[in-house]
């Protein structure tokens, strides 16, 4: 049976190769941001969450759709069928964390590349105050933000020397949750919220893009 490990090297290995308005591609993103997680010692859970965050790119989107594509919910819906919230849901909520630090620290914007400076008016731009409390509600908006962090300060920096994906394996299968026991109550909603995300199709404040 084929795991997520698998799943994952077909997609890095295909759509993965694709570029988003960056100088990396997708795939090579996604491993500065993983292998920068495990650097900083951050749980094994938000390195597998980077390593994943930007699945949803590679799951159907045109090449023209970076930024427009709702990736953090279809993303988040597709890990969720495959671990447990603590590694979906800081990829469901990592362009919120973004619009979340727009409104916390005024100095960010700046720090941002310009692509992804560009995707925030189409991802709801800065939160307001009442989406800032309603994000700060969430138990997983720190993992959320350190992501973010992560992302932005080492995920798009070239000439780098990063691991394989093969690297990944062994944390990526310990932390597999089993097909054949039942998900709790918790884990259901959360993948039924983010398939309902994804499948509205449409610019939600609080999930989209970069």
């Amino acid at each position: 049976m084929t795991g997520a490990f698998d799943e994952l090297s077909v997609l890095m290995d295909g759509p993965g190769r694709r570029h988003y308005g960056e100088n990396v591609t997708i795939a090579e993103h996604s491993l500065l941001t993983a292998w920068a997680a495990r650097e900083h010692g951050e749980p094994d859970s938000l390195v597998a969450a980077c390593l994943m965050h930007d699945v949803g790119h590679w799951l159907g989107e045109p090449d023209d759709a970076f930024g427009i594509h709702s990736h953090a919910a279809s993303g988040g819906a597709w890990v969720a069928e495959r671990f447990d919230p603590e590694v979906s849901e800081p990829v469901r909520l990592h362009v919120a964390a973004k619009r979340f630090l727009c409104a916390r620290d005024p100095g960010y914007h700046d720090r941002l590349s310009p692509a992804s400076q560009y995707t925030l008016s189409m991802q709801g731009g800065v939160m307001s105050d009442v989406e800032v409390d309603e994000f700060e509600s969430n138990e997983f908006a720190d993992d959320a933000v350190r992501l973010r962090i992560l992302e932005d300060d080492h995920g798009k920096r070239t000439g780098v020397e990063i691991p394989p994906l093969e690297h990944f394996r062994a944390l990526l299968e310990s932390l597999e949750a089993p097909l054949d026991i039942m998900r709790d109550d918790d884990l259901m909603a959360s993948i039924r919220q983010s398939r309902q995300e994804a499948a509205e199709g449409h610019l939600e404040p609080l999930i989209d893009d970069r």
